[in-house]
């Protein structure tokens, strides 16, 4: 990290530092939209939030995956987005701007609320998908699969159900961890009833580190080499590491938890990401937004120390 550069000393607010995007492999792209939340509005200040806790992390090198994903990283800044429009309207230009990215770019989107990842996973599957629904890693408090929000057609709470039902993910290959709030059991087992799997906060409960390896393990035998999608709402964490975001449900993971699957799983065959929900506004001590600027960097060295570890064995 160049002088002038660390967390305090802020002269750049792309993550990591990291150089404007050109034609690196990997990009980070701000979505800064909050127009459909249930509870606390604020996710739209998010972006700028993880980018700021990012530079905390020096130059970048992982301790587990001994990469740093600086060298091959570009930050898009923020999509330019018409945030008082129609939620489909706003959805359309989520989607254009995403699918003009993932054709050139391996990209992580930093929310914004949850109901962004619609945008992105229509741009994903058309990208990656050659014609076949995506695999779905979904880390959320919530289930995400209520037919309607509160009355309305689509919010951050329906995105899973319109996903399946527009078959943009596989219900078989969809896997979602950490759910545990109040809801009826259509929709709270929704996943599980299309064919899918729930791993909720409540059966981790005690579980870390070789704790954790059947479920690792599920994962990556449902998940196989299918084009996999990974969304990270951030409440998927207790509100005692992340009480930054809109609807904090107690009794949720551990970041220690959360970095296992990470980690554990880097070598799915993942197509992007994005972290949502993040909202400064209730954080406290930045809990939230270095947890999110820390999940985000652990997926990229992953993926970055996958693509040289190929290019290596081509010698």
């Amino acid at each position: 990290m160049a002088m002038g550069q660390f967390a305090y000393a802020n002269n750049s607010n792309r993550f990591l530092g990291a150089e404007p995007l050109t034609d690196q492999p990997f990009a980070i792209a701000g979505v800064p939209f909050d127009g459909v939340v249930t509870n606390r509005p604020g996710a739209r200040f998010g972006p700028q939030a993880i980018r700021a806790a990012s530079l905390m992390l020096c130059d970048g090198i992982h301790p587990v995956f001994d990469v740093s994903p600086l060298a091959h990283l570009g930050d898009a800044l923020d999509m330019r987005l018409p945030n008082a429009s129609p939620l489909p309207e706003v959805r359309r230009h989520i989607e254009a701007q995403a699918a003009a990215l993932m054709a050139r770019h391996h990209c992580v989107f930093l929310g914004g609320d949850h109901s962004i990842t619609l945008s992105l996973l229509r741009a994903a599957q058309a990208q990656y998908g050659g014609g076949e629904p995506l695999a779905c890693l979904h880390f959320d408090a919530h289930c995400d699969t209520w037919s309607d929000h509160f009355g309305e057609p689509s919010g951050h709470g329906t995105w899973t159900y319109e996903a399946l039902q527009e078959g943009l993910i596989s219900p078989a290959h969809t896997v979602q961890v950490g759910i545990r709030s109040s809801g009826e059991r259509a929709a709270r087992e929704y996943v599980a009833d299309q064919g899918g799997q729930i791993f909720t906060a409540r059966a981790l409960r005690g579980l870390d580190g070789a704790g954790l390896q059947p479920a690792l393990d599920a994962i990556r035998q449902r998940m196989g080499q299918r084009p996999c999608y990974l969304t990270l709402d951030i409440d998927c964490l207790d509100p005692a590491f992340a009480p930054g975001t809109g609807t904090p449900e107690p009794g949720g993971l551990t970041s220690s938890q959360v970095l296992t699957f990470l980690e554990g799983l880097a070598d799915l065959n993942w197509v992007g990401m994005d972290c949502v929900e993040v909202a400064p506004a209730y954080d406290h001590a930045e809990l939230t937004t270095n947890a999110a600027a820390t999940f985000v960097w652990t997926y990229l060295s992953g993926q970055v120390a996958k693509q040289m570890a190929k290019r290596n064995r081509r010698g």
